[in-house]
């Protein structure tokens, strides 16, 4: 039983099937530069849209937060 299952399993291969180049010196070399940008923007116009998207739902999610605690601090008028 237990051998039927081991060899019925794929076998995970180590081999690479197509080279990528390694574009991790030129990256370093970018995030490295002293360029006075921080470095969550030195990735170029990608890095400036998800930094700008981030932020903004944070301080959208910051202001509903606040909203519901100030909605539930406030009592409600019973009529």
């Amino acid at each position: 039983m237990f051998r039927h299952i081991l060899v019925s399993r794929r076998h995970i291969s180590s081999t690479v099937r197509r080279q990528l180049p390694n574009k991790v010196p030129e990256k370093q070399k970018l995030f490295q530069e002293a360029n006075g940008m921080p470095v969550h923007l030195k990735g170029g116009v990608s890095d400036a849209v998800l930094y700008r998207a981030t932020m903004g739902l944070t301080l959208m999610g910051t202001a509903c937060v606040i909203y519901e605690l100030v909605k539930a601090a406030v009592p409600q008028k019973k009529d």
